[in-house]
């Protein structure tokens, strides 16, 4: 038994989501609930070392496809469905880049920063994050701020902060730092269970303490709550981790959209029930999901079938007293800000609360 925990890492998070089960059970709602939705991809067009002319055609598909789906629905704002593409900054392409912005302008989305790196430091890695925003930048996207750029981040291969046990696909222990100091205030990479770089905080929105300089800083950190926020470190947002049944028996839900596990009514109300929020506003849900939306089999799902029934199990949790909000990362940011400054009412107020829209989508 405990070979095959540690097989699939449940060592790591399943202490963590026993106690967030009791902190679940605790938490006590208002009269009216809302469901900040958010869908985070790991927007990759040259996975599994495509060609140019795959990729332009996995980004088409998403250009093209994804105005047809949001044109089918509207959340509590009047609002389409809004997407996080956390893009490459290895995979630059203008093209690309372009294609997106036309999504952006109509609100359907935003651009982000993803990264996949091997062998930094903190010396040479800085220099390819600025390279990233500045050619992101040509294009209107990222947001600005009065001392220059504002992003969000996915680290590639989940190894935030060198998280992984190998050393591989990073080498930058002081990777938060390094993140908060050209202007990142937010990380969405987790959950990334049951790879080894998932830490034992489950189903939380939480700022990392201790000595950020050191390996797996992300580990450790203090609770977001009412009252309390920090501006010399980036915010950690993660999204529903949960043992979840399936058939006769469990399964792990970690929030992820593929091709083969698409969404369903069944995944979503497992999400929503997870009920991550800043302590103190539980009546504002966070529900962060992730993809890797550019591969074919997951965008036909997402673009199709699978996105058409994650919406309406979304909306299908809408009541008077319930109400679904479609947000970017950098909303779900701005929500979780004005939540620890002690706001109330509607989360929609918020949605620029101290991030303001990037360029293109003003």
């Amino acid at each position: 038994m405990l070979s095959r925990l540690r097989k699939k890492n449940l060592h790591q998070w399943l202490p963590d989501y026993a106690r967030h089960i009791v902190r679940r059970a605790r938490a006590s709602r208002g009269d009216v609930t809302h469901i900040l939705f958010a869908v985070c991809d790991h927007y990759e067009p040259l996975w599994g070392k495509a060609s140019e002319e795959v990729g332009r055609a996995r980004v088409d598909a998403w250009a093209d496809g994804y105005a047809a789906l949001a044109a089918m629905y509207r959340d509590a704002d009047g609002r389409p469905p809004r997407h996080s593409f956390f893009f490459p900054g290895e995979e630059y392409r203008p093209y690309f880049l372009d294609r997106l912005a036309e999504l952006a302008r109509h609100g359907m989305g935003e651009v982000e920063v993803h990264l996949h790196h091997d062998g930094d430091t903190a010396e040479t890695l800085a220099p390819k994050l600025t390279d990233t925003l500045d050619a992101f930048a040509r294009h209107g996207h990222i947001s600005r701020g009065k001392q220059g750029y504002r992003w969000s981040f996915i680290h590639g291969n989940w190894s935030l902060a060198n998280g992984r046990p190998d050393g591989r696909w990073c080498g930058v222990d002081d990777e938060l730092l390094v993140l908060h100091r050209l202007g990142c205030y937010a990380d969405l990479t987790f959950p990334s269970a049951p790879d080894p770089c998932q830490p034992d905080k489950v189903n939380q929105i939480y700022w990392p303490t201790g000595d950020l300089s050191q390996r797996r800083s992300y580990a450790y950190g203090e609770r977001a709550r009412v009252g309390t926020h920090y501006d010399d470190r980036l915010l950690m947002i993660t999204g529903p981790l949960a043992l979840a049944r399936k058939g006769l028996g469990m399964r792990l839900e970690n929030g992820a959209l593929t091709g083969d596990d698409p969404p369903t009514a069944a995944r979503v109300a497992t999400w929503i029930a997870q009920g991550i929020h800043v302590e103190g506003r539980p009546e504002w849900v966070f529900v962060k999901v992730h993809t890797h939306g550019a591969i074919e089999k997951t965008a036909a799902s997402l673009l199709g079938n699978g996105g058409r029934e994650m919406h309406d199990a979304l909306h299908a949790h809408t009541k008077d007293n319930v109400k679904v909000h479609y947000v970017t990362a950098r909303e779900l940011f701005n929500v979780a800000r004005a939540a620890m400054d002690g706001k109330l009412g509607d989360p929609s107020e918020y949605f620029d609360y101290i991030v303001a829209p990037p360029p293109i989508a003003v």
